[in-house]
């Protein structure tokens, strides 16, 4: 899939994190793990971690702001706000409805878009069909996440992928060569048991048994979840620039989706790329599922490793199962760093007591109930689960 018609570019983006940082030496307080086995199976050391009263759209109304400001663009002239997101404010009305009347962007059509960790991709493709069609011409696309709010803290083999945060892109008309070349978007709704909330939506409404259950949490297989992920990454960003007319050797700079460093190493092996065109922050964000790769964009915009004329290959893959790749031909310089941090806010180091109180409340609900014979402990605290870590090791696309 290419964008026929007017050509199509980023031209601002923007991101922010959360203040908090939450260290794997905080998590190794609450579940079984200490920050060796967390680093050579994820290679995460820190993630961000909103307060209790920070929903989705305050990360993202910061994000998207710094993406206009960037771009020179004012609210009211935003045609379309698009927010790739799994944890909204709310079931309804959309997130990308609360951000347009934060902004001020009146003229705008809003909706949310879900596709997981593939959110900001498939964001991405659709707010460029409509401005390459001439339907619209400034189109904000925003993926934007607080995952700690739907984390079993008590559960290791999910809590230590996961962190909050959110970035923004500003589309518009470019000029004929430049912005995106190519797009590859794909779904496979056989493997939705691999990775899920399940209960909160229709099939399983909220009761007092998901709650004690635990279905409102991420849920994932993390094993079959990194075997999926390194064989769809390759092929979905071959498939983009193919579509692009481009071969691995002309991309200059490769942005995947930050869910496990083992899974980008390998997608760069197999891209035959020297890592230093590898943008990668996991180390410090862990998985943001949609926020992912605008926030690397961000910080790789601010470190000058990516420049007006570069090829820049943007790989996703998520729940779904969905996988997205994008190439971009990229179309201006960053002048000078800008900030991530929210306004106001410095790193906040140390575990909030909440996280800590909602582990403990969710392992005292656990060691209550009598495991059935041959049953393992859903959340992973004690040491049969640790035997069968590969979980953890899954990279959790989320």
């Amino acid at each position: 899939m290419v964008a026929v018609g007017r050509p199509v570019g980023i031209v601002g983006v923007g991101a922010c994190v959360p203040p908090a940082v939450v260290t794997n030496d905080d998590l190794a307080q609450i579940v079984d793990t200490d920050d060796e086995w967390i680093r050579t199976r994820t290679g995460i050391r820190q993630r961000r971690i909103a307060d209790p009263e920070v929903a989705t759209s305050h990360l993202a109304e910061v994000a998207a702001r710094r993406a206009l400001e960037e771009a020179q663009v004012r609210p009211e002239e935003i045609d379309l706000i698009i927010v790739a997101t799994v944890t909204p404010d709310m079931p309804f009305p959309a997130t990308a409805c609360l951000l347009q009347d934060r902004l001020g962007a009146s003229r705008a059509g809003a909706f949310d878009l879900e596709a997981a960790c593939s959110g900001f991709t498939y964001g991405l493709a659709v707010g460029a069909q409509f401005i390459a069609a001439g339907v619209h011409d400034t189109v904000l696309v925003v993926g934007a996440e607080t995952l700690s709010k739907i984390i079993d803290w008590s559960d290791r083999r999910t809590c230590v992928l996961l962190g909050d945060g959110a970035g923004a892109a500003v589309l518009r008309p470019v000029e004929a060569g430049q912005g995106l070349l190519g797009v590859h978007l794909g779904a496979d709704g056989s493997g939705a048991d691999l990775l899920k909330q399940p209960a909160g939506g229709s099939l399983l409404p909220a009761s007092v048994e998901t709650v004690l259950g635990g279905l409102h949490f991420v849920h994932m297989n993390g094993r079959e979840v990194f075997k999926f992920a390194v064989k769809t990454m390759g092929d979905a960003a071959q498939a983009a620039l193919a579509r692009a007319g481009l071969r691995f050797d002309d991309v200059d700079v490769y942005v995947p989706h930050q869910a496990n460093y083992r899974i980008i190493e390998s997608s760069a092996r197999r891209f035959e790329l020297p890592l230093d065109r590898v943008v990668v922050n996991i180390d410090r964000y862990g998985n943001t599922s949609a926020a992912s790769i605008p926030v690397a964009l961000d910080e790789a915009l601010s470190a000058g490793r990516i420049r007006a004329g570069d090829t820049v290959l943007l790989v996703a893959f998520g729940g779904g199962l969905t996988w997205g790749a994008a190439v971009l031909r990229w179309v201006y310089d960053r002048r000078e760093a800008r900030p991530l941090e929210m306004p106001g806010q410095e790193p906040r180091y140390g575990l909030p007591d909440w996280i800590r109180r909602r582990a403990l409340i969710r392992r005292e609900r656990r060691e209550a109930e009598p495991v059935p014979t041959g049953h393992t402990d859903p959340g992973g605290t004690g040491r049969r689960a640790r035997a069968g870590g590969e979980e953890a090791r899954g990279g959790g696309a989320r």
